[in-house]
């Protein structure tokens, strides 16, 4: 036999394509040519595969081999398809036996001694063969774990190309995935460690209830990165299909935890303010890989410091607050990551950033101005609340009074109001409030009464709030009827939600003692 093909699988962005290897050996000069728009990683399997087989113990064949990779017109990268390639040619030697891998997937990168190293995104693209009717795998033995959450498949892991090809002639049997460890308990930041702020914790809980974009603005001290980073706290953990995007994410950029079991919490990413535009969004050579937007993904994408990051890096962000995805176009193809996040900015208000405030600034107001004005009007009308803090007293700082709620609580009364939004919207297959269109709440049944958007109306006429405003501050009022257990905003509801949405909350409640 001088033919032989094995199954393995490739993936562009998160979507997988199952890939048939293909092996040819014909007379001619020894060589062996690798077709189907392989990359440059690919391109280098060719010498990884030799070595291997050789110091694996098996006899290289001393014929011109074609590797060919269906679909060839789909662009294939990586090193995932090493053990796969090994198997084809192999067999098409006369070497293996194929009917053991009849309809498997083969996946994993061979070294040069003949081990079987882990690759990365191993889980969408078990989850791809298994969408494709493919029931059973075989990966490296890094990989067993992440692999074996997709349900529904059969996975089996090999830790060198000697075992799988022991395997293949049955005298050996392969490797159970190992068991995955109970999940330990680590307990994360919590809203009790937040000193008053009342009206900034409310800005988290009305954040978190409707999956709402926020921003902080205040001095250098007054908890600014301390809120942002307990807002994970508070949120819900993820439903098995949030579950699998996330993991799937994680297992591409290579960042997913060595026990590879399902992300359960929301994911938090906190991008240093230096952090290029391909780090942020994705990039790479080839096709691009996810960065921190994808990664945060059914989280919270944190941007401490917002007016020091490029404008470039910031306007960037635009689109995909609108669309939830990232679409990195380039020659070689497009790549399309998910992208539904909550962004957190947190800016000071001026350069000099006085911890006082606007008592002791020594900045003038053009200098202000243009401080704060890194920060788009765009960007910014796609930051659903703004919310600006103010310094923190001594007797604040050294109060023993009455007991902080904790996130605990919190979190109670947000998936109250996320429940109370998922029932009402599970007919249109939206989460929250904020994933909402406009246009739904603007029609029946559920406008509201022309008395309570009188005032939002009026803003509009006049040019200080714009359409996308509009829509935002109804979703806002959704979630503030959510959270106090009614079924629909009221007038007041309306008000304070475009208060929340102007950064003049504190017109409407108090900052002491809010909830």
């Amino acid at each position: 036999m001088s033919y032989a093909r094995v199954l393995c699988v490739g993936l562009s962005g998160m979507t997988g394509h199952v890939v048939q290897v293909e092996a040819d050996l014909s007379a001619g000069l020894p060589a062996l040519v690798l077709t189907g728009l392989p990359d440059a990683a690919l391109h280098e399997a060719r010498d990884r595969v030799r070595a291997a087989v050789v110091n694996s113990g098996q006899r290289w064949p001393n014929r011109r081999i074609t590797v060919n990779l269906l679909p060839a017109t789909l662009p294939k990268q990586g090193s995932a398809f090493d053990v796969a390639i090994a198997a084809a040619l192999l067999a098409g030697a006369g070497e293996l036996p194929l009917a053991a891998l009849d309809g498997v997937v083969l996946l994993g990168e061979l070294g040069l001694d003949g081990a079987v190293r882990p690759v990365r995104g191993v889980l969408p693209m078990v989850a791809a063969a298994a969408r494709a009717g493919i029931d059973r795998v075989v990966v490296p033995l890094e990989n067993a774990r992440e692999a074996s959450v997709v349900p529904g498949v059969t996975v089996r892991a090999v830790d060198s190309l000697h075992r799988l090809v022991a395997y293949v002639r049955g005298a050996a049997p392969l490797l159970d995935p190992p068991d995955v460890p109970p999940a330990p308990h680590r307990p994360g930041p919590d809203l009790a460690d937040v000193v008053g702020q009342g009206m900034g914790r409310y800005g988290i809980e009305v954040a978190a209830a409707g999956g709402h974009h926020l921003a902080l603005f205040g001095p250098p001290g007054a908890g600014k990165t301390l809120l942002a980073e307990r807002l994970p706290s508070v949120l819900p953990e993820l439903d098995d299909a949030a579950a699998l995007e996330v993991t799937a994410l994680q297992s591409i950029a290579g960042v997913l935890p060595p026990d590879g079991r399902l992300v359960r919490r929301p994911p938090f990413q906190a991008p240093h303010h230096s952090a290029s535009l391909a780090a942020l969004v994705g990039g790479g050579t080839g096709l691009a890989r996810p960065g921190a937007l994808s990664l945060a993904h059914r989280g919270v994408l944190f941007l401490d410091e917002a007016p020091e990051f490029r404008t470039a890096t910031l306007q960037a962000l635009r689109q995909p607050l609108e669309s939830g995805r990232v679409v990195l176009a380039r020659a070689r193809g497009s790549t399309e990551y998910p992208a539904r996040v909550q962004v957190v900015l947190a800016a000071n208000p001026c350069p000099c950033a006085s911890p006082a405030g606007d008592q002791l600034c020594e900045c003038s107001p053009s200098t202000r101005r243009r401080y704060l004005g890194r920060l788009s009007g765009p960007l910014l009308d796609r930051i659903d609340i703004q919310i600006g803090l103010r310094p923190l007293s001594a007797a604040q700082l050294m109060s023993t009074g009455g007991p902080v709620e904790d996130s605990g609580a919190v979190a109670a009364r947000v998936a109250g109001a996320r429940d109370a939004a998922a029932a009402r919207w599970s007919g249109d297959g939206w989460r929250v409030n904020a994933e909402v269109p406009g246009a739904q709440l603007r029609r029946p049944p559920w406008r509201l009464p022309p008395r309570d958007t009188q005032a939002l109306r009026t803003s509009l006429d006049r040019g200080a709030l714009s359409a996308r405003g509009f829509d935002r501050v109804l979703r806002l009022a959704w979630t503030i009827a959510d959270l106090d257990g009614r079924d629909r905003p009221n007038g007041t509801d309306v008000h304070e939600a475009a208060q929340l949405r102007m950064g003049e909350i504190d017109i409407v409640r108090s900052t002491e003692g809010v909830r």
